[in-house]
């Protein structure tokens, strides 16, 4: 076995993959003996730790990641490790409604801000989002998770909306830097393994 597959085969068990687990991409890189596969071996591993956030929490954040992304072994994995780190059913349901509730705020907010038509801020949004007023998993980290998810799906109006909250919340920015950067890692995988 060559080091390329060495390194895929414990990248695939990380995951509870079997090792004989292949994408299209993930043979790509196999293939051509990428060197960035040591890369995404790490930055993959960096998406469990943070000195700002609890493992749980970037459980979490991994999970609503990977349901925002409609990534299937991602999501497998982030609530295993969820699990593992103490999160609830409740918890998890909610990391997956957050990533469900905020891909119809990050289009709708996005559509809003792009046209910049003053009618269309009067007009009532008509969606639901009792899951953000009273979140299982505190306003704080509900918060975080909208961040980064808005992040992922490239809504300015949102990020800015929900730093703002956070700051007032007494977040700190590296906090909130952190969870972007969890989410980055967590779909720059999902490029890979899907």
């Amino acid at each position: 076995m060559s080091e390329t597959t060495d390194i895929i085969s414990e990248i695939l068990q990380s995951l509870g993959l079997a090792t004989n687990y292949r994408t299209a991409s993930l043979t790509l890189l196999e293939n051509g003996e990428s060197r960035y596969l040591r890369d995404f071996k790490l930055n993959f591993g960096s998406t469990l730790t943070s000195d700002h956030l609890t493992t749980q929490e970037c459980a979490l954040i991994g999970l609503s990641t990977a349901v925002n992304n409609n990534n299937i072994p991602l999501t497998q994995f982030f609530t295993n490790q969820a699990h593992q780190q103490g999160a609830s059913a409740a918890d998890i349901a909610e990391a997956a409604g957050c990533a469900s509730l905020l891909a119809s705020n990050n289009i709708f907010y996005r559509f809003r801000h792009f046209t910049q038509k003053e009618k269309y801020t009067q007009i009532p949004a008509r969606i639901r989002m009792q899951l953000m007023m009273k979140p299982v998993t505190g306003k704080e980290f509900f918060e975080l998770m909208s961040l980064a998810i808005s992040a992922v799906n490239g809504c300015e109006m949102c990020v800015n909306a929900h730093e703002d909250s956070l700051i007032k919340l007494g977040t700190t920015e590296e906090r909130i830097f952190d969870a972007v950067r969890i989410s980055s890692l967590v779909t720059a995988t999902g490029k890979i393994i899907f």
